[in-house]
């Protein structure tokens, strides 16, 4: 009971200076500027715009924007192609409300303590399965452009 008391009492005791010196933390100097290097000249301003020359041009050829009202004109054309607009519609809610739920379940485990770290690893280690497996070798890149090529067939033809 009385060491309690007397560490209680020693915590609220102000300490006093004692005799060994403490480093204190000081600004450095500040240091000269550097000259400029004499190999780079300042180039005036006259030689610098005959260098560089810009021109604006209104030309359609040359502009790489899109033109909004043939996009608005095509989408509504392929809009009123489109028989069952009820299901387009059902689908691509679908897809929108899939897409948030799987951000959010990736950002809860994201929020994991290890998991990220071990679903990275997964996958660093089924690119590194996938390059051996298909990409090292001549003969197994056949093999996967062939796939590829079933597959494509396999969805075209339905």
């Amino acid at each position: 009971m009385a060491t309690a008391a007397m560490a209680s009492t020693a915590v609220f005791l102000p300490r006093l200076p004692t005799g060994i010196a403490t480093a204190r933390c000081t600004a450095l100097p500040n240091l000269p500027p550097r000259p400029f290097p004499t190999s780079i000249k300042p180039v005036s301003e006259s030689k610098r715009s005959s260098v560089f020359h810009v021109k604006a041009s209104e030309d359609a050829s040359s502009s790489s924007s899109i033109d909004t009202d043939e996009l608005f004109t095509s989408l509504k054309e392929k809009w009123d192609a489109v028989e069952n607009k009820p299901t387009v519609i059902i689908y691509g809610g679908g897809a929108f409300v899939a897409l948030w739920l799987s951000s959010v379940i990736i950002g809860a485990i994201n929020k994991l303590p290890l998991l990220p770290n071990v679903m990275e690893l997964v996958g660093v280690g089924y690119s590194g399965w996938f390059v051996y497996k298909y990409l090292l070798f001549e003969s197994s890149r056949k093999e996967l452009s062939a796939k590829i090529e079933s597959i494509k067939k396999e969805i075209s033809e339905t």
